[in-house]
C-alpha cells in the first residue's frame, strides 16, 4: 500500500460494504482499490489530497447506489487507465480484474469533458460517445454520475471560471441524464450544487427564506405528521412516514423560472407515506383526504400513469389546519426505491428475476437516441433529438407586461403565441423581438421581450405553421383550428395529397377509382368516409406517411398493375439457346486413373462429375474412360455386373477441387422446383448472370398444381462452385427444392 491515507480510506470503504449485508467480492475490491492507490501513488487533487481518495470516495457513491461488485471496481480504476497510462493500459486492467472491470473503464475513460458553450459542433462526438457507452452498459453513466457528483462535491476549491464552467456542464448534461434515469437522489445534489455556484446571490436568498419560513412554523411538519401517523395507524395500514422541505434548486426553478413568489410555492413542506401495497397507497390517499381539504387541480396519479423515468407515486396537496398548504406524497416500498434510485433499482435484476426483455424496454430511450445517433447525419438533426429526449433545453422570454414564458429551445414566436392563448395565437399577424419586427419563424433568446401582433380580421394560422412550430402545444392548437373551421379546405388539401402521392404510381386512375381507395383505407383506420380522412390529413391530423403503404396496397387491388408479357421467360430461353458458349468448357482431362496420367478420359453425361466430387472410371469400348462420380446410379448398378466388374478403375482429380487451371470450367445439371409464377425463368436467369456463370441450356416442364420443374444446364469450376450456385439459386423466391442432374 502506498500511503497511511490510502490505508484508511481503503478500510473505510470495506467497513461500508460489510455493513450493507450484501454479497460483494470483498477480496476483488480491495485488490482493485490497493492496485488504485499503487497507481495513483504522488498524484494529488488541488485540494492537496491524496489522488485516491476521489476515486474511493466514487466507489462509495455507486456501493450506495446498490451497484455489483465490478462496478464499485471500475469506480475504483476509472481514472488509472487515462491518468496512469505510462503504468498501465486496458489490457492490464482486464488480465487483473476480467473483460466485464475493463469494458467499464473503457467505457469511462471515453466520456471526456463536454463544453457546453460549444457543443452544438466541436464536441459533438463527445456525447455520442457517452450514448454509445450508456447503451452497451448503462452501469457506464451510472459510475460517470457518481464520479461528478464527488467533484461537485469539492468543487469549491478550483478557480471561479473553472467552477463555473463545470457546473454548467453538470446542469446541461449530467442532472438531466439523472432525471432521464430516475436517479433522484444524485439529481437534486447535482441540481443544488450547481446553482450554488452559478447564481450563488439566488441561492443564498432563498436559503434565507427557508430559514426565516421553516422557523416561523417549526413544528408544523412534526404535528401533521403526528396527526397523520395516528388516523393511518388506526385504520390498520403497515407503514413510514418522512417529512421534509423542497430543496433550493426547486424553489429556484419555480421563483425565477416560472416568476413566482416564494409564498406560492405549495408544495414547501412535504410527507411522504410509504406502504407495502398498491392498494394501501389508495386508502392512505382516502384517509389524508378525508383528513384535510385539498388543492383543486394539484393530484396527480403516477401510479396508474408512470412518467417516462419508471417514476411512480401519488400526489396531492392538502390544506394543513394552520392554513399551511403541504404535499403529501405516497407510494410502496418499490416504488420508493425507484424513486430513487431509478434505474439503477433495476439493473441487477437484468440477469436475474426480471427478464432482459423488461430491462432493454427501460432502456428503450438508450437504445433509441443510438439509432437517432447512427441515422442523423446532420449533427443539430442528431441534438436536437437528444434535447428532446434528455436536455430538454429551454429559453425563458418575456411577455410586455414582464410575465416569464418559459419555451423549448429553438421555440419560434409562433410557439410563444400560443403558450400565451389559443386566441392571440389564432389572431395572430406577426410579432416583435425588443421592439423590433421580426418574422413569424425567428426564436427568440432568453431575456428577449415577445410581442404578439393580433388583428380581429385575421383568417386565422396557416398551414405553413405547422412546419414552423416546435412545441406539441402550438402543433395541436393549429390543428384543431383547421379542423374545426377549414374542413371544406381540408378536404381539397388531402385530395391534393393523396394525388400526389398517388402520382408516385404511374398508372392512371379516376376520381371514382381515388375515392374508392381513400375511402377503404380510411375504414381500416378508423375513418367513418374518404372525406374524413381526406380532412385530417389535409389539417395534419395524420400524417401522409402513416397511411402510404396501405395506399399503396389498395390501389394495386383497384388498379392492377400491367401484367408483363408472358413472352418473357420464352425469350429468356431463346437468348440462352443463341448465348456465345464458354471457349474453356471441358468434357475430360486433369484426372489421374488407375496411378496413369494421360489417358483418354470423358465425364459421363449421366452424372458430370466436378472437380473436387468422389469419382471412378469405366473402361469403354472405343471411347476411352468414362468418368462417373462414385454415387452415380450407373455405378451402383454396373458394378453389381460380374460381366464388368474387371472394367471398373480407381480415378481422382489430379488437382481436387481445382480441376487443372483455374479458368477450366464444367458442364453441371440442375433441376430446380419452383411455384409457377410470372418472371421466375428471369429471376433465375439474372442471379446466375450476376454470378458470371453460363447458362447452356433450360427447359420448363409444368407439373400442374402451379408447380414448375425447371432444367438447367450450366457451367462451373467445381463442386464448391456449384454448391454456391445451388444457395444462390435458393435464396430466389418461389424456389421449393434445388437437386443434382436432370428430373
Amino acid at each position: 500500500m502506498a500511503e497511511t491515507g490510502a490505508n484508511v480510506n481503503i478500510k473505510r470503504l470495506i467497513d461500508m460494504l460489510r455493513l450493507t449485508g450484501k454479497k460483494y467480492d470483498i477480496e476483488k475490491i480491495t485488490k482493485a482499490a490497493e492496485y488504485a492507490a499503487m497507481l495513483h501513488e504522488g498524484q494529488y487533487r488541488v485540494s492537496g489530497e491524496p489522488y485516491i481518495s476521489h476515486p474511493i470516495a466514487v466507489a462509495e457513491i455507486v456501493a450506495g447506489l446498490e451497484l455489483d461488485t465490478n462496478s464499485i471496481c471500475a469506480a475504483l480504476l476509472h481514472d488509472t487507465v487515462e491518468d496512469c497510462s505510462d503504468k498501465t493500459d486496458l489490457e492490464e486492467v482486464e488480465k487483473l480484474f476480467g473483460s466485464e472491470v475493463a469494458m467499464l473503464v473503457d467505457g469511462l475513460t471515453k466520456l471526456v469533458v463536454v463544453n457546453v458553450e460549444d457543443k452544438e459542433e466541436a464536441h459533438i462526438e463527445n456525447i455520442r460517445k457517452m450514448l454509445l457507452a450508456m447503451s452497451k452498459d448503462v452501469r457506464v453513466i451510472f459510475i460517470k454520475l457518481c464520479d461528478r457528483l464527488h467533484n461537485m462535491r469539492t468543487l469549491d476549491v478550483k478557480p471561479d471560471p473553472k467552477r463555473r464552467s463545470t457546473a454548467l456542464e453538470t446542469m446541461h448534461i449530467y442532472a438531466p441524464l439523472a432525471h432521464r434515469l430516475g436517479i433522484q437522489k444524485i439529481k437534486q445534489e447535482l441540481e443544488n450544487l450547481c446553482i450554488s455556484y452559478l447564481d450563488p446571490i439566488g441561492y443564498s436568498e432563498i436559503q434565507g427564506y427557508i430559514q426565516d419560513k421553516y422557523g416561523k412554523n417549526v413544528n408544523f411538519i412534526e404535528n401533521v405528521r403526528n396527526s397523520v401517523y395516528r388516523k393511518l395507524t388506526e385504520n390498520g395500514i403497515k407503514f413510514t412516514l418522512e417529512g421534509r422541505i423542497k430543496s433550493v434548486y426547486s424553489i429556484y426553478r419555480k421563483m425565477y423560472n416560472q416568476n413566482k413568489h416564494f409564498d406560492e410555492i405549495y408544495d414547501f413542506y412535504a410527507l411522504r407515506i410509504i406502504v407495502d401495497t398498491e392498494l394501501e397507497c389508495y386508502t392512505a390517499l382516502g384517509i389524508i383526504h378525508e383528513m384535510f381539504k385539498s388543492v383543486p387541480g394539484r393530484f396527480k396519479d403516477y401510479i396508474s400513469t408512470p412518467k417516462p423515468n419508471m417514476y411512480r407515486s401519488l400526489h396531492t396537496t392538502v390544506i394543513g389546519r394552520d392554513g399551511i398548504p403541504f404535499e403529501v406524497q405516497i407510494r410502496t416500498w418499490d416504488m420508493h426505491h425507484i424513486a430513487e434510485y431509478g434505474i439503477a433499482a433495476h439493473w441487477k435484476y437484468k440477469s436475474g428475476e426480471k427478464s432482459k426483455e423488461d430491462m432493454d424496454k427501460k432502456l428503450e430511450w438508450i437504445a433509441k437516441l443510438v439509432e437517432t445517433e447512427n441515422a442523423a447525419r446532420d449533427p443539430d438533426e442528431f441534438l436536437d433529438a437528444l434535447k428532446t429526449d434528455i436536455f430538454h433545453d429551454e429559453t425563458f422570454v418575456f411577455t410586455p407586461k414582464g410575465d416569464v414564458v418559459a419555451l423549448p429551445h429553438g421555440a419560434t414566436v409562433i410557439d410563444f403565441a400560443y403558450a400565451i392563448h389559443t386566441g392571440v395565437g389564432n389572431a395572430m399577424i406577426g410579432a416583435k423581438i425588443n421592439g423590433m419586427i421580426v418574422p413569424i419563424d425567428k426564436s427568440p433568446s432568453t431575456g428577449d421581450i415577445v410581442e404578439i401582433i393580433t388583428s380581429s380580421s385575421s383568417k386565422g394560422p396557416s398551414r405553413d405553421w405547422l412546419k414552423i412550430v416546435k412545441t406539441g402545444e402550438a402543433r395541436t392548437k393549429i390543428r384543431s383550428w383547421f379542423k374545426k373551421e377549414k374542413r371544406p379546405e381540408n378536404i381539397a388539401a388531402g385530395k391534393a395529397m393523396v394525388d400526389a402521392e398517388f402520382r408516385k404510381f404511374k398508372r392512371p386512375y379516376t376520381e371514382a377509382q381515388r375515392n374508392e381507395i381513400v375511402a377503404t383505407v380510411g375504414q381500416r383506420t378508423g375513418y367513418k368516409s374518404a372525406d374524413d380522412l381526406y380532412n385530417t390529413l389535409g389539417y395534419g391530423g395524420i400524417a401522409l406517411s402513416k397511411v402510404a403503404l396501405k395506399f399503396k396496397d389498395e390501389f394495386d387491388r383497384v388498379i392492377a398493375p400491367p401484367e408483363p408479357e408472358v413472352k418473357s421467360d420464352i425469350e429468356v430461353v431463346e437468348k440462352i439457346k443463341n448465348s456465345v458458349q464458354p471457349k474453356n468448357l471441358k468434357t475430360g482431362g486433369g484426372i489421374i486413373v488407375d496411378g496413369e496420367r494421360g489417358c483418354l478420359v470423358k465425364l459421363a453425361r449421366c452424372c458430370n462429375p466436378l472437380p473436387g466430387d468422389s469419382i471412378i472410371g469405366f473402361i469403354t469400348k472405343g471411347y476411352g474412360i468414362s468418368i462417373h462420380k462414385a454415387d452415380c446410379p450407373n455405378v451402383q448398378n454396373g458394378k453389381s455386373n460380374p460381366e464388368y466388374a474387371e472394367r471398373w478403375k480407381e480415378a481422382y482429380w489430379e488437382s481436387a477441387g481445382e480441376g487443372g487451371s483455374s479458368s477450366d470450367m464444367y458442364e453441371a445439371q440442375i433441376t430446380v422446383h419452383v411455384s409457377d409464377r410470372m418472371g421466375i425463368v428471369a429471376d433465375i436467369s439474372m442471379a446466375l448472370s450476376e454470378m458470371r456463370v453460363f447458362l447452356l441450356q433450360i427447359n420448363t416442364v409444368n407439373v400442374g398444381n402451379d408447380h414448375i420443374i425447371i432444367n438447367l444446364k450450366i457451367s462451373c469450376k467445381n463442386i464448391d462452385h456449384y454448391r454456391s450456385i445451388v444457395s444462390k439459386i435458393k435464396s430466389i423466391e418461389g424456389v421449393t427444392d434445388v437437386l443434382r442432374g436432370f428430373s
